[in-house]
């Protein structure tokens, strides 16, 4: 588990409390045309529903020892999609601060979010920078949003940060390591995902953290985004939590049975 982030748990009578590491988990919010296509409803209220889950996942988190959420809300390559399904996508951060920024500055949630800015319209830029400032000052839960966000994308945007910082003396090429590389990412200052957990029965990362990912576990469960809630992210987790994570070790007991 990550170390990053610590909560406090009850320590046994007469002894200090104890620190317990929180978990970042990354999700893909998939499955919301498909949820709409099987009520016969348009793909906009599809992408609505998944907004109302969201919020239902958000509030779960910090109960399930969660510190951090990374979700992925639309990628660089979602610009493909239909006009219409484009607009309806654009409006969702402002449909989701909207109605939900008030609870998450009072509950301590501080907001992120991930992306390139190009290709966003003014408003949706001025309504991001607003949910981040408003929120700057939380430290309790961490919440990312991935939004016009591609992995592939994000590790090219970070090549090219560092080669103009050599072309301008800030850097040299020797300089470059995993951690100077990681520095220049969109998600730099987060740690990288325990998890990453992808509903909706698809088995991909489609371009999400590929960098992060490293050692992250994945989870894949049969539900569509839509319908998440709770329930299933605490399923996920306990699935984690069967896991042994060796970050490319090798377990003592392992070492002891091949003599």
């Amino acid at each position: 588990m990550a170390a990053h982030e610590q909560v406090p748990t009850k320590g046994a009578p007469g002894e200090g409390a104890m620190a317990q590491p929180r978990l970042h988990v990354a999700i893909v919010m998939d499955g919301n045309g498909r949820w709409a296509k099987q009520r016969g409803l348009p793909r906009t209220l599809g992408h609505r529903a998944g907004v109302e889950a969201l919020k239902r996942t958000v509030s779960a988190a910090p109960d399930l020892n969660i510190g951090r959420l990374t979700v992925f809300g639309f990628s660089t390559e979602n610009w493909n999609r239909p006009v219409t399904e484009v607009a309806e996508l654009m409006a969702l951060p402002k449909r989701y601060f909207e109605t939900d920024i008030g609870r998450l500055e009072r509950e301590g949630v501080r907001v992120r979010v991930v992306g390139r800015r190009e290709g966003l319209s003014p408003e949706l830029v001025a309504i991001i920078e607003n949910a981040q400032a408003r929120t700057a000052h939380n430290g309790k839960f961490f919440l990312d949003v991935a939004f016009n966000y591609g992995g592939q994308a994000d590790i090219v945007d970070a090549a090219r940060r560092f080669a103009e910082d050599v072309a301008q003396g800030r850097a040299k090429p020797s300089d470059l390591d995993e951690a100077a590389f990681a520095a220049r990412l969109a998600t730099a200052g987060s740690p990288p995902p325990d998890v990453i957990i992808r509903p909706s029965g698809e088995q991909r990362l489609s371009n999400f953290l590929l960098w992060e990912a490293a050692y992250a576990e994945f989870v894949f469960q049969d539900v569509l985004w839509p319908d998440y809630g709770a329930e299933h992210l605490a399923a996920a987790l306990a699935v984690f939590a069967g896991r042994e994570r060796r970050y490319g070790a090798v377990a003592a007991d392992d070492v002891l049975a091949a003599g």
